[in-house]
């Protein structure tokens, strides 16, 4: 009987089997999600079978059942869909694959992608970021022509880029923009080198996604984002040098996993002792250095958040010697050279110094839209303590800070970018930041920085065209308005000299604090209008040329508005100016450049013309309780900045190649032809390079810097000597002479496994232990720079 049953089951499938229509068809096209694109030669894979699209991403499918099939859909480049569809429900579908999967896949890119296609840019890689690990960024993008620095001593390092500093120069941390006090000459930026994977120099204000207010340019540090497949990897730097005697040690790590989730952190640890000058140790300029980063999400191509959070920490001597006592000692530092303080090493930390911490926080969202674009929103948030301790009279008072300064940071940014054209691309995006700034009172000393609250919003729009294959045309405009509202004391004796009883005595709203200051509430409104147009054109296969013009603005920062006082860390007395407004910059940049395998060379030149720009400069000298200090002062005026950038390479020999760098910017006060102050001296850098593959990835180079003297200053200025009872003139803008540096570095890799391996490298700099001053150190009024620095990195790649 059981034998009957299965007999007759299998009979009526066989029959319902024949019985089913099998005559269904389906049809549609494979596109690419990004751009609408249909995708050629995209395979469609079910039960064995395996249709092809044709020219135009379409394709058709017979002899299909009316029940449900798992169809997969593949293409070169893309990640694979598994797709079931029910032929009984539906007849035609289009199927959407993630083409632009480069995105995805960046661990092994050193170059980022460029920011704006008329500017001037340029990127250092991983290699570079590693060979400055246990440095600053601004040491490191010096690797970058036009680019130079403003430094106190050798730990306090600020970028110039073409001439330009300090508010003028924006920095992007893994897409935040920093918000850390960047006014100060002294205060270097706050961040860790270690986080990024490379860093772009865009030179100007061309890349209005960022900020209009970008005179001198923006430096966009990026880390790798995380691979969609299951992968864990990282690197360890550890780093020592003999001047200082100390070392770094930084370690990151990256877990990715194929659903697009990814986990990153990051850790870094500095500690060196004194540096030393050739003949002696500059004192009290020890340093220890603190690092941490961490981020997770999910990366996929049609969506995607992260959160990120880094958290930064710097305590650094300044050097003991710019403190002076008295007035005829500091005339006689400045004019003399010498150090005033010399003691033997050590790696303490004592008073004057400055303990930096700065956290930052993040959280974006992104979703691409089929045919369309993708939007991007982000919140960020920063909070930045600056703590500056002055050399005071008794144990106790010396822990307690000269200045104490907190800034807050609430920022929220939005732009969709239409990139599904394959002829055009443009952004449009919006910001709102609030920002808050504490001073605390309990330092004892008379507030540098007051009370503020600042508030900004903007919009951008700009647009990218190809007008045919190799000629590209950008334009932008960008509006910001900017808000602050403060709260300042002025002693009425200081409200008096400047005259600002003439023109704020609206602003006054107590006149009776403790007797002798005013209590005053300055709000100031600033409407920053800026723009962009240039072209990208390459000709004859080789020659690249770029055009761009950059109308930009910037509003005054608080320092240039509301300084008034003992600025400790600098060693100096600042004065701001509530007279102070915007500065506007036009600027006209080009470049030319050629490029071949063997050789290849460019040149750029630049001119920027500023309005109401905004300077400080040394105009005397102060007896404080303190010790005397020079006065420096902040004013307007109009200038202009002519420059050229230029660069070439050779490849000599397959082992053999040099590369050559050369800048120059001249700066001038447009009106009575006066030199700038702090403009970088002419260059020139030089390097050859030899390369053995065969010997482990072996490479040597031999780098020489040549430093002219800054022949283009400013007047010296009179002050009156107490001792001798008579005005004496003291060269504070007299450069030092030109010098000539040479630096030695070499490297080897070997592998520990597959996917592992062990680099080396080994530097010398200042080979020569040459005496020098560079013209750009604030110290130089005070000691020499720094000798010669053996440098020993180990580098493990896992």
């Amino acid at each position: 009987m059981k034998r009957h049953t299965w007999l007759l089951v299998f009979l009526l499938g066989i029959n319902l089997l024949s019985g089913q229509d099998c005559s269904q068809i389906l049809s549609g096209r494979v596109i690419d999600f990004h751009d609408g694109v249909p995708l050629e030669g995209a395979t469609i894979t079910f039960d064995n079978r395996t249709i092809m699209t044709d020219n135009k991403g379409s394709y058709s499918i017979d002899g299909l059942c009316r029940i449900s099939y798992a169809f997969t859909i593949s293409h070169k480049d893309c990640n694979s869909q598994v797709v079931t569809l029910d032929l009984a429900k539906i007849s035609s579908k289009d199927f959407y694959l993630e083409h632009h999967l480069n995105e995805l896949e960046e661990v092994n890119v050193n170059e980022s992608k460029t920011k704006t296609s008329s500017s001037q840019e340029e990127t250092i890689d991983k290699n570079i970021i590693e060979r400055y690990s246990n440095a600053s960024l601004g040491d490191a993008l010096k690797e970058i022509t036009g680019v130079s620095s403003l430094n106190t001593g050798s730990t306090i390092v600020k970028p110039i880029i073409q001439g330009l500093n300090g508010s003028r120069v924006l920095i992007m941390n893994n897409g935040v923009r920093m918000q850390d006090m960047e006014w100060g000459d002294e205060h270097a930026p706050n961040v860790d080198i270690n986080v990024a994977n490379n860093i772009t120099v865009v030179k100007g204000a061309s890349a209005l996604k960022y900020g209009g207010d970008a005179i001198g340019g923006v430096i966009i540090m990026e880390s790798n984002k995380a691979p969609a497949k299951d992968t864990l990897f990282g690197k360890t730097v550890l780093s020592g040098g003999t001047n200082g005697r100390g070392g770094s040690l930084t370690s990151k790590l990256t877990k990715a996993y194929e659903s697009g989730m990814f986990l990153k952190v990051q850790g870094t640890l500095k500690r060196f002792g004194d540096v030393e000058a050739p003949d002696y140790v500059l004192s009290n300029t020890a340093i220890f250095e603190k690092g941490f980063s961490a981020s997770f999400g999910v990366n996929k191509f049609t969506h995607g958040w992260d959160v990120f959070y880094s958290f930064y920490a710097n305590e650094l001597g300044v050097l003991a010697s710019s403190h002076i006592g008295n007035v005829d000692r500091l005339i006689a530092s400045i004019n003399s050279g010498e150090p005033d303080i010399i003691r033997d090493f050590t790696y303490d930390i004592e008073n004057p110094k400055q303990e930096v911490t700065h956290h930052l926080g993040k959280i974006k969202y992104f979703k691409r839209f089929e045919q369309l674009g993708k939007w991007t929103t982000q919140y960020d948030f920063q909070l930045n303590n600056r703590l500056e301790f002055d050399i005071r009279r008794t144990e106790e008072r010396n822990k307690i800070p000269s200045i104490d300064l907190e800034l807050t940071t609430h920022s929220i940014t939005s732009d969709f970018e239409f990139d599904s054209s394959e002829k055009y691309k443009f952004t449009a995006g919006a910001l709102f930041r609030y920002q808050e700034n504490f001073a605390n009172p309990l330092t004892g000393v008379r507030r540098l920085i007051p009370d503020y609250k600042k508030y900004d919003a903007g919009a951008f729009l700009t647009v990218a065209y190809d007008l045919k294959e190799d000629l590209i045309v950008d334009a932008g405009i960008r509006y910001d308005f900017n808000q602050i509202d403060a709260q300042k004391f002025y002693l009425i004796s200081r409200w008096e000299e400047r005259n600002y009883d003439q023109d704020f005595s609206d602003i006054v709203i107590d006149r009776n604090v403790a007797g002798s200051q005013f209590l005053t509430n300055p709000v100031f409104d600033y409407h920053n209008v800026s723009g962009t147009a240039g072209i990208q054109y390459i000709f004859n296969d080789d020659y690249e040329f770029r055009f761009n013009y950059a109308l930009s603005q910037r509003a005054p920062n608080p320092s240039e508005l509301f300084s008034d006082g003992l600025h400790h860390s600098a060693a100096r007395i600042e004065l701001g100016d509530l007279r102070i407004d915007q500065e506007t910059s036009h600027k006209i940049s080009l470049s030319l450049k050629d490029s071949h395998e063997k050789w290849g060379w460019e040149v750029a030149p630049y001119a920027n013309f500023i309005q109401d720009y905004i300077l400080l400069e040394p105009i005397g000298t102060e007896l404080t309780i303190r010790g005397a200090f020079p006065v420096w002062q902040y004013r307007q005026t109009n200038v202009r900045l002519l420059g050229v950038d230029a660069r070439a390479y050779a490849n000599w020999h397959t082992n053999w190649t040099t590369d050559h760098k050369f800048s120059l910017v001249k700066g001038q006060e447009t009106d009575d032809k006066q030199a700038l102050i702090n403009m970088p001296a002419p260059n020139f850098n030089n390097k050859i390079t030899f390369t053995k593959t065969e010997w482990y990835d072996f490479t040597a180079s031999l780098e020489s810097q040549y430093h002219f003297r800054q022949n283009e200053f400013p007047p010296n200025i009179t002050v009156f000597s107490p001792d001798s009872g008579q005005d004496v003139l003291l060269e504070i803008n007299t450069p030092p002479s030109a010098y000539h540096l040479l630096n030695f570095n070499t490297g080897m890799k070997f592998k520990m496994g597959d996917k592992s391996s062990l680099n080396l490298g080994f530097t010398i700099n200042n080979l020569a232990n040459t005496t020098y001053r560079n013209y750009l150190n604030r110290q130089r009024y005070y000691a020499d720079d720094l000798g010669r620095n053996f440098l020993l990195r180990i580098s493990i790649n896992y």
